[in-house]
């Protein structure tokens, strides 16, 4: 989830910093999401140098990205730090399939689906184009990757709520509301991770502080605001034009733990509550303080 002093797109190099943390840095670009192998699995690595490419690095990298975020999946497996790491398109297709945020989307290509005629798909990456599903830094245009929520069309989800930390509670009220940052949207679930909905993508497990957002009022009163949803179901909004999306349309702000002593912080635009004194607040793995965060988030915090 992605606002002001959470989750920040990662940089085009990784910091100094990181790579003195485990001694070692980059080591020929495995991962490409970590530097370092850090004995995470496979899939895990596979998983996270595609993010890191289609996400935030495709232009760096020569790669051009067509309306619908995809790229071609033979040059995406020439690409330096997913080459290291020997990718087959089998992997490609588990990164695919099994990923539990359906991250990724494949498909082939208009001229190979035009040609092909056989019952049995191609397995040719030159024939196929992927693209991460959401989550990018780099321009990419909403109106092709994403559907857009209005009211005409009835599809805006009964539930938009963004997932956050005690640590960081206090400076998104200073600053207004919720912030896309280095990304291009701030994101938002259509329910709670393990709730009977099944949602899959859109929040952090570990997120302290859940801001239910209200989508009908902002298509109703903020004309300078549109809202989309993903391929794999996460709520998305470039903000107003500062990027925010502001603290008057939170419809509600709770700790997601009941027992945490945590009333209600804001209701209908308006706040009702404070964090109370004492209360325990640190910044979980992978995410720092001032706006840096993110970059942790999908580096350190190992997801992908």
């Amino acid at each position: 989830m992605a606002d002001q002093f959470e989750e920040t797109a990662p940089a085009a190099g990784d910091s100094a910093q990181q790579q003195k943390r485990g001694g070692g840095g980059r080591r020929g670009g495995r991962g490409g999401g970590g530097g370092r192998g850090g004995g995470q699995p496979r899939e895990v690595l596979v998983s996270k140098a595609l993010s890191k490419l289609l996400r935030h690095q495709a232009e760096n990298a020569g790669l051009k990205l067509d309306e619908g975020g995809y790229a071609p999946l033979d040059k995406v497996l020439a690409y330096g730090p997913i080459k290291s790491l020997k990718v087959t398109f089998s992997d490609i297709q588990a990164a695919v399939t099994t990923s539990d945020k359906q991250r990724f989307a494949l498909k082939l290509n208009p001229t190979a689906a035009a040609a092909e005629t056989s019952e049995e798909l191609s397995t040719e990456p030159s024939d196929w184009l992927i693209r991460a599903n959401q989550g990018h830094s780099i321009k990419v245009e909403s109106a092709g990757l994403l559907t857009p929520l209005t009211l005409e069309a009835g599809n805006v989800p009964a539930v938009v709520v963004h997932g956050t930390y005690f640590a960081f509670w206090k400076q998104i009220e200073a600053s207004g509301g919720l912030k896309r940052m280095g990304r291009n949207h701030v994101h938002f679930a259509t329910g709670l991770p393990g709730d009977e909905k099944g949602v899959v993508s859109g929040m952090r497990k570990d997120a302290e502080v859940l801001v239910y957002v209200d989508v009908e009022r902002a298509l109703r009163e903020e004309e300078g605001i549109k809202w989309w949803v993903s391929e794999n179901g996460v709520v998305l909004t470039e903000g107003d034009g500062e990027g925010v999306v502001p603290c008057r349309l939170f419809r509600e702000v709770v700790a997601r733990d009941e027992g945490s002593g945590v009333g209600v912080l804001w209701r209908d635009g308006e706040k009702v509550g404070e964090l109370p004194e004492g209360l325990r607040m640190r910044a979980p793995p992978g995410k720092g303080r001032g706006g840096r965060g993110g970059g942790g988030g999908e580096r350190r915090g190992g997801k992908a």
